[in-house]
């Protein structure tokens, strides 16, 4: 009988560089970036998310991004505005009714007061009745919350401000 005999391979595993340490490039958090939507030019501006809170500005136009200042959509820019990093509610409002007016400085409050963490929007839809169509709009004031262009909820009638507080806590 043949006896086959086997011989040892050693492998040489020479390293080419250094060990990472703590505190290299290797081991530090990724920067994560916040795709937000200028208010004034619509451009896409790309923000750091420790900086949400800094007066970031746009990189085109130079305005102010988290001014707190609600923004009026229009059918061109309210797509735009929707594909937002951050959550996006938008109010569906005619300038004729009473409930939507009495509601306006709730929203603009609570858009302040959110600055940074949320963006307001308001559609004319005396002004954008293809808007008010394609969102299916029955009655006004009607307000939706989006994700990254997804609605996640929605509400009909204006309210006050406590319970409008809350049911945004829920959601974003």
């Amino acid at each position: 009988m043949f006896m086959r005999r086997v011989l040892p391979i050693i492998v040489s595993i020479k390293e080419t560089s250094p060990q990472p340490r703590c505190g290299d490039h290797a081991f530090s958090v990724p920067e994560v970036n916040m795709n937000t939507v200028c208010a004034a030019c619509n451009a896409t501006n790309r923000v750091p998310e420790e900086r949400l809170a800094d007066n970031a500005k746009c990189g085109r136009c130079g305005h102010e991004l988290f001014d707190g200042e609600v923004i009026n959509a229009t059918a061109a820019t309210l797509d735009q505005l929707l594909q937002d990093d951050l959550p996006v509610v938008v109010d569906f409002w005619a300038p004729w009714c009473g409930p939507c007016r009495s509601f306006a400085p709730i929203f603009e409050d609570v858009a302040e007061e959110r600055a940074g963490k949320v963006r307001f929007v308001k559609v004319n839809t005396e002004a954008e009745p293809e808007l008010s169509a394609r969102f299916r709009i029955r009655s006004i004031p009607t307000i939706m919350v989006f994700r990254q262009g997804k609605m996640v909820d929605m509400l009909n009638g204006a309210m006050p401000k406590a319970p409008f507080d809350n049911w945004l806590n829920e959601l974003v």
